[in-house]
């Protein structure tokens, strides 16, 4: 029987799940870009407030904020079951792209949530994908540290 999970009011989760198999689960920049769309579609939907993603490629990281903490579950199921039918379609796949149920830490909105951002937007440095995190385009880095902010910004303001 699967863990209940701790879903609070006004709480911050580091949200993250990984490919079964440790497999990779975006093989080309349309993969990329195909699940930031979805993530977009579906934190508008379910009232999340994002702070902070990294896409590897074999696992994803996402910090944010559900206005209604009970929707975070279907939130996921709906990111990723969207994601999985546009994989398996592309890739001529079948079954379960992701590795079990996500994983969801509760964060406490004050210094460790900045660390935690940092620390997720570090993934590709860490995994020697790349030297310089302005090298790294599927992560919230870019978008935080460039002043990308426009139309299409996809994080929300962060208040501690």
């Amino acid at each position: 029987m699967a863990k209940t999970r701790l879903l609070i009011n006004n709480a911050c989760y580091h949200i993250y799940a990984r490919g079964n198999q440790k497999q990779l689960i975006f093989k080309s920049k349309e993969d990329f870009e195909f699940y930031l769309h979805q993530l977009r579609l579906y934190k508008r939907k379910h009232s999340l407030l994002l702070y902070g993603y990294c896409l590897m490629p074999n696992h994803i990281h996402i910090i944010g904020e559900p206005k209604n903490p009970s929707k975070l579950p279907s939130f996921m199921q709906g990111l990723h079951r969207s994601y999985t039918a546009y994989y398996n379609k592309k890739y001529n796949k079948v079954g379960h792209l992701w590795q079990g149920r996500f994983k969801a830490k509760v964060i406490a909105r004050d210094q460790y949530l900045i660390d935690c951002i940092a620390y997720v937007e570090q993934n590709p440095i860490r995994a020697n994908l790349v030297k310089n995190m302005k090298e790294y385009e599927f992560s919230s880095y870019p978008e935080r540290n460039l002043a990308y902010l426009n139309n299409f910004a996809l994080l929300d303001k962060l208040v501690l």
